[in-house]
């Protein structure tokens, strides 16, 4: 029952959000290892293939890196599964990231993104 056996990365500057979400992803099932670092969650990334790096782009300056952090991770590991997760839109345009998980911080829109692209999908539920 459920996704597990998966390991997820997640790397989110704002601990507090960090650790609900590690908690909402443990809670169900998953693995999780996590980290407020952009440099850390690259080691990480770079030290172990995850089922996904679920990477935080909330807040001032943090697409931009969340973009160079997924494009140094697939630089290391091309074949890693990489979403970005927020609550509001997020450029399209970006090549980097698998999917975009839009959860508006609703625990259960964020693990059915989440489980729809380790099931091989997309995030976006109108596919």
């Amino acid at each position: 029952m459920g996704p597990h056996s998966h390991t997820i990365l997640h790397v989110c500057g704002r601990e507090q959000i960090r650790g609900l979400r590690d908690e909402i992803f443990r809670k169900n099932g998953y693995d999780v290892e996590s980290t407020v670092s952009v440099d850390e969650g690259l080691k990480l990334a770079i030290a172990k293939k995850y089922s996904l790096v679920v990477i935080d782009v909330e807040g001032d300056g943090r697409i931009p890196a969340a973009e160079k952090l997924c494009t140094e991770i697939k630089h290391h590991r091309p074949d890693q599964d990489v979403v970005f997760i927020c609550n509001y839109r997020v450029s399209i345009h970006s090549e980097c990231p698998n999917e975009v998980v839009r959860a508006e911080f609703n625990p259960q829109a964020m693990l059915d993104g989440v489980k729809a692209v380790l099931d091989g999908g997309s995030a976006d539920s109108s596919n």
